[in-house]
């Protein structure tokens, strides 16, 4: 294992398995409730989020602590 960020726990995960995942988790209309994004609420596409988020750090920020948040659930 690749030890350049041992304290990152997003570290080798691609933002669009952490959309995908919190999509199929959610469905969009929860997630568009949890992050109030455009690319959420009005015709939703993983393409279009992730063009988004990709240049949004704000956003990419609240989809990848939405993500931790969740996974942190599902592994107690």
């Amino acid at each position: 294992m690749n030890n350049e960020q041992p304290n990152n726990p997003l570290h080798g995960i691609k933002l669009a398995d952490i959309l995908e995942y919190i999509v199929e988790y959610y469905g969009w209309e929860t997630l568009g409730e949890k992050i109030k994004i455009n690319s959420f609420n009005s015709n939703p596409s993983i393409k279009s989020s992730l063009t988004f988020l990709r240049k949004t750090p704000w956003a990419r920020e609240k989809v990848e602590q939405l993500y931790l948040k969740t996974k942190s659930k599902q592994n107690p």
